[in-house]
């Protein structure tokens, strides 16, 4: 059975070497933390950095923080050590860096099995999310998807100069068209493997949150449920685009309010708002809703 995820808007980078910014960090309202082993922290820094993050995802986690650690991939030789380091029933995921095939999925699912059975852990209890940098990854987005059932998170994305980059030649605009492709095929790969809450992310302009908010809203109108992000400014803007308005909470309570008297009729169709609307649209409905309730939203009654 695939790996439960929540449903995640806004996940913010948090270098794993700064315990002061680890520790401000739950304050800013992301929905999750990535602790970073990776890019962030110097060769020189890394053993300090795994302890370190080791015992911050003891000390976040059990005070209700949702907690990835980034670990460093696996051609360092590294990435078991930050397994064995980070591996607790505090920690929701990993985020593998530079996936590039199905086997580097099913190589640190297996080193997770054996970390959780020593921590007395139920086997699975820790989600998988690849990332996918490159031409390679990309091209096999839904067999890395498919590789274990810990994969819960996974999007394609494609910042400013970053490994996607270079990896692919593309030159990037605000607009994302050039990207539009690499995000539209990993979403799909990533829905078709049953990935509930894809994720993307992509925007490192720390000033621009219009450009933010347009990528925000870019990414939702294709279907994704969240981002990645690198600033605590960013956190507002995102959790608002991916946080459905007042306005659709009471849709979508009206629409059931509906169907469920409609069905009472003896009719599984109805006209609501001017749409005829079935059991399909009645099932987003729903969906939406149990991602708002997840969320901790108020939702009010039903209109009417």
């Amino acid at each position: 059975m695939r790996f439960k995820a929540k449903p995640l808007r806004s996940v913010m980078f948090v270098p794993g070497n700064r315990e002061d910014m680890m520790r401000k960090a739950p304050q800013y309202g992301s929905d999750a933390l990535i602790l970073d082993l990776e890019d962030s922290v110097p060769e020189n820094e890394k053993d300090m950095a795994r302890s370190l993050v080791a015992r911050m995802v003891e000390e976040l986690g059990a005070a209700g923080q949702n907690l990835f650690v980034r670990v460093n991939r696996l051609e360092t030789g590294l990435t078991g050590l930050d397994l064995e380091a980070v591996t607790g029933p505090h920690l929701y995921g990993i985020l593998l860096p530079k996936v590039e095939r199905p086997e580097d999925v099913v190589e640190v699912d297996t080193l997770l099995r054996f970390f959780e059975r020593k921590a007395g852990m139920t086997i699975g209890s820790i989600c998988i999310d690849p990332s996918l940098e490159t031409a390679a990854g990309i091209r096999q987005a839904y067999e890395i998807a498919m590789a274990s059932e810990r994969v819960a998170h996974m999007g394609g994305s494609g910042g400013k100069g970053g490994d996607t980059a270079r990896s692919i030649g593309f030159q990037w605009t605000p607009e994302g068209m050039e990207t539009l492709f690499i995000k539209s095929k990993v979403l799909v790969d990533s829905r078709s493997a049953g990935i509930e809450f894809p994720i993307s992310g992509g925007w490192f302009d720390i000033r621009d949150l219009d450009g933010l908010r347009n990528l925000a809203n870019q990414l939702k109108q294709l279907g994704y449920t969240g981002m990645n992000l690198i600033h605590p400014s960013h956190v507002p803007v995102v959790n608002e685009v991916f946080t459905p308005t007042a306005e659709q909470i009471a849709h979508w309570q009206g629409l059931l309010k509906a169907m469920e008297e409609q069905r009472g009729a003896g009719s599984a169709v109805v006209t609501y708002a001017g749409d005829m609307v079935d059991i399909a649209h009645e099932e987003t409905a729903r969906t939406m809703l149990e991602m708002v309730r997840q969320w901790g939203i108020e939702t009010g009654t039903a209109a009417e």
